[in-house]
């Protein structure tokens, strides 16, 4: 058996019966099978094999043998459903022939591993089905502009001399283990970075460096979470926050963000979705992937509810030095000195080297009730050994001095104008309109979903790419419930952008969802 093959007469049943993605997809609905879009991409795309109740499901619907489908037929087998092989009898014979004299094991007798049920509830579309079919296309020799990843190297943005000079300056002193919390220049540092946004409470031992945020995050939800606890997510999320508290054994509920309201969140929804297994509730600010930027009174109300209902605070804050229109940005944290509050941030955007890989959580404000879960942080910290320690040794440097990012948000900086051309840009497509984000770089348009007849966001980026081959990340990737938004990066320089958004626009002229 080899994905390939499995792919190929998956892809073949589904042509002979006339059914498409989507179809399956409502199907396995219907009979209670846990199939959703993005699994059955990957099937057909030949990225995964599915799990034996699933692949029984598909042989059923497609009216073919499982084991056929699987590639484990014998010649008989494979002759009557020799239209929807793609190989020879001989050649698929012979395949089985080699397997078995490599494993020893007749081949109706050979193990299959499928993946986890705990990815069952897990999505990370910003690289997903729709990627790698961009990755095909572009293997096939077909230029994809991407704007679908917040990864500011490959649009010209480069790290500042500095940071990149002492990194080599100190490669020689790094190249053993540090502490598992990180060197104590990084924490010294970003301990003084956290006084400065008025974190209470932080004392050095309170730092954790990571490899980015993205690791802090699935560290912190294993340390906490048993089966059943419920967190509160922003919905539209980043969709990491999601996978690892599903990951670990809880249930993400999430609470809207009101588009109305430029993005705030609906603190008459946070109420609602309370229950008594609700152990967090987790920010997103400044929002990815709306660029929203929330006030100090929206802050207290969510600290209030907090308070009431004796929550856990988890605020992302890893654009918070991205803020344009000159606003100001204000850690929640900051207002609940009272309360157990937990702060990420990094380098990765602000100093425009993610792949350095550079994160650090705070813990602020009253440890006291959290003490038994430092002490599992603690120990998942320990168990990772460390984070990267050249890319440690930097976070010093990065944090003093002029900060080069500020050039970016300001009139005339690169990240300001590209905001207000995307902005207009979007607004003046029939059918868009969007927001005007305060900070990041991201803009989350609205698509008139009736105009157009989407009902599938995934089929829409999958059409824009086949079409204009422009790459952008579905609505439904950020865990947002209805087919009619998705998310654009506005990283790259405004002639860029003027040449995607021109192919939106015609996109949208001709766009009929089948």
């Amino acid at each position: 058996m080899t994905v390939t093959v499995f792919a190929q007469r998956l892809r073949n049943a589904m042509d002979s019966r006339g059914l498409k993605q989507v179809d399956l997809v409502h199907a396995a609905e219907h009979r209670g099978v846990k199939m959703g879009k993005s699994h059955i991409s990957q099937y057909v795309a030949g990225k995964t094999m599915p799990r034996e109740d699933v692949l029984d499901f598909l042989a059923s619907e497609l009216d073919v043998d499982t084991n056929w489908l699987r590639g484990e037929t014998s010649e008989t087998s494979e002759q009557h459903n020799e239209g929807m092989a793609t190989m020879s009898v001989e050649q698929s014979a012979a395949n089985v022939t080699r397997a078995e004299s490599v494993d020893e094991i007749p081949a109706g007798r050979r193990r299959a591993f499928g993946k986890s049920h705990k990815l069952d509830n897990v999505l990370y579309d910003v690289r997903g089905p729709v990627v790698d079919e961009a990755a095909r296309m572009e293997a096939d020799g077909t230029h994809i502009l991407k704007l679908n990843i917040g990864n500011p190297a490959p649009f010209g943005f480069r790290t500042p001399d500095e940071v990149v000079y002492d990194m080599a300056h100190q490669l020689t002193e790094t190249e053993g283990y540090s502490p598992s919390k990180g060197l104590f220049s990084a924490r010294k540092a970003i301990m003084q970075y956290a006084q400065l946004k008025n974190l209470p409470n932080v004392t050095i031992d309170d730092i954790y460096t990571g490899n980015g945020v993205s690791e802090l995050i699935n560290l912190c939800m294993s340390a906490l979470l048993d089966d059943g606890d419920e967190v509160l997510i922003p919905s539209p999320d980043y969709p990491l926050w999601t996978a690892c508290v599903n990951l670990a054994g809880g249930t993400a509920v999430h609470y809207v963000c009101d588009e109305q309201s430029e993005w705030y969140p609906d603190i008459d929804d946070i109420r609602s979705k309370i229950t008594d297994r609700t152990v967090a509730i987790v920010l997103i600010n400044p929002n990815n992937p709306t660029g929203a930027l929330y006030p100090k009174e929206v802050l207290q109300q969510i600290v209030d509810i907090a308070r009431e209902h004796q929550l856990i605070i988890f605020s992302d804050e890893i654009y918070d030095r991205l803020v344009m229109d000159g606003l100001q940005h204000t850690s929640i944290a900051s207002l609940a000195p009272d309360l157990f509050c937990v702060t990420f941030s990094g380098l990765s955007k602000s100093h425009m080297i993610a792949g350095y890989r550079v994160g650090w959580m705070v813990l602020s404000g009253n440890k006291r009730i959290a003490k038994d879960y430092i002490e599992g942080i603690n120990m998942l910290a320990n168990m990772r050994i460390c984070s990267n320690v050249p890319a440690q040794s930097i976070v010093q440097t990065a944090l003093g001095g002029h900060q080069s990012v500020n050039d970016y948000i300001v009139p005339g900086g690169r990240l300001y104008e590209q905001r207000e051309y995307i902005y207009n840009a979007i607004n003046a497509i029939p059918g868009l309109t969007a927001v005007k984000p305060k900070a990041a770089f991201y803009i989350f348009p609205k698509i008139d979903v009736k105009k157009f007849n989407i009902h599938d966001d995934e089929q829409f980026a999958l059409d824009l790419l086949h079409d204009e081959r422009i790459l952008i990340t579905r609505g439904g990737g950020f865990n947002w419930g209805e087919p009619d938004h998705f998310r654009i990066v506005y990283l790259p320089r405004i002639e860029v952008l003027k040449d995607a958004t021109n192919k939106i626009a015609n996109f949208f002229s001709y766009y009929w969802q089948n």
